[in-house]
């Protein structure tokens, strides 16, 4: 099985079985590029993959949802489901009836969207994990990894970074005009990009400083 990047051992794995040893759903949620994907492809390599980022296979869970799931009755690792929330309802009816532990492995980028989703449909049903990039321990699994955590710390810990030899400032450049771009207006309302990117810069440079937010603050970053 091919992978997007090398995998290296992440000390969420043990969690990952264990919850799936208990729950029907286990959702792995966290920041995109984190290694989600790799991580849940690796714990679980027998599972079929779909990733609802694909239109085709979007459309067919979310025109058809019963059929869908019925395709992978054994279970399936369910790739970016924040892209078809509403099939989380059918997914319900399905785990009530067969609540058979560790059948569906779900991954989602957008934390605090899914989280409504899952509270509603999901409860009591689903373990969450939450993988951030990898610590400076995981990310010594790399061969190039750096050696200093002041290195780590300027550069980043995407996994990409170091598995494709990318400069880091090109690598996080492009990710957060994907972010900025994509993600960002699909939770909020961003009214002006380039106002909205540079406050996340501001809030880069005060990391770990304290911050007293005021409510005409989102005037300020183009938010509506």
């Amino acid at each position: 099985m091919n992978y997007d990047h090398c995998m290296i051992p992440r000390t969420l794995e043990l969690k990952l079985r264990e919850l799936a040893g208990y729950y029907p759903v286990v959702m792995v949620t966290g920041p995109r590029q984190s290694g989600k994907t790799t991580l849940c492809q690796v714990t679980f390599p027998a599972k079929p993959y779909l990733s609802l980022e694909a239109l085709d296979t979007r459309e067919f869970a979310l025109n058809d949802p019963r059929g869908f799931l019925a395709q992978y009755a054994d279970g399936a690792i369910l790739d970016e489901i924040q892209h078809a929330p509403e099939l989380l309802s059918y997914l319900q009816g399905d785990v009530d009836t067969r609540p058979d532990p560790g059948r569906f492995v779900l991954t989602g980028s957008q934390h605090f969207g899914l989280s409504q989703s899952i509270s509603q449909s999901l409860a009591g049903r689903c373990g969450i994990l939450v993988l951030l990039p990898p610590s400076l321990a995981e990310l010594r699994a790399f061969p190039n990894a750096p050696a200093d955590l002041f290195s780590v710390m300027w550069q980043g810990a995407y996994p990409r970074i170091y598995d494709r030899n990318i400069p880091a400032h090109q690598w996080l450049a492009d990710y957060i005009g994907t972010y900025v771009q994509r993600d960002v207006r699909q939770v909020i309302n961003v009214g002006d990009l380039q106002v909205f990117t540079g406050f996340l810069k501001l809030c880069a440079g005060r990391t770990a400083q304290e911050i007293n937010a005021c409510f005409t603050i989102g005037r300020h970053v183009g938010l509506k």
